[in-house]
C-alpha cells in the first residue's frame, strides 16, 4: 500500500471509530467541517487551499495530507500548491519546515500516482 492509500485507509478507520462513539457534539463538528469546504462566497477549491495553508502553519501532518489530496482532486496544479506552501512557510516560520518536508513527500506521492498535474 502506498503512502496516500495508507493515509486514506487509516483516516477512514479512525473516522469510523470516532463516529461510533455516538456523541452529538462530535457529529455536529464533523458536519460543520464537511460543510465548511463546500462552495459558498468562496469556491470549495479555494477553501481547500486555505485549509492546506492553515494546516501547515498549525503543523498538522494529517491535515496537510488530507488537504493536499483534496487540492489535487480539486484541480490545483503542483506549481500552485508549492506557492501556497511558500505562503505557509513565511507565515509560520522555520518551525513549519518539518511539515513542509512532509508535504513535499506527499506531493511526490500524488505525482507518482498520477493524481497531481504539474
Amino acid at each position: 500500500m502506498d503512502r496516500i492509500a495508507s493515509f486514506e485507509e487509516q483516516r477512514k478507520q479512525g473516522n469510523q471509530a470516532v463516529l461510533e462513539l455516538q456523541h452529538l457534539g462530535i457529529k455536529r463538528f464533523y458536519n460543520l467541517d464537511t460543510n465548511t469546504y463546500r462552495d459558498g462566497a468562496l469556491p470549495g477549491k479555494v477553501k481547500e487551499l486555505l485549509g492546506l495553508v492553515a494546516s501547515l502553519v498549525l503543523r498538522c501532518n494529517d491535515c496537510v495530507d488530507y488537504h493536499l489530496i483534496q487540492c489535487a482532486k480539486a484541480g490545483w496544479r503542483k506549481e500552485e500548491l508549492v506557492d501556497a506552501l511558500h505562503v505557509a512557510l513565511v507565515v509560520g516560520g522555520s518551525i513549519v519546515i518539518p511539515h513542509l518536508r512532509h508535504a513535499a513527500l506527499t506531493l511526490k506521492a500524488l505525482e507518482q500516482r498520477g493524481e497531481l498535474e504539474s
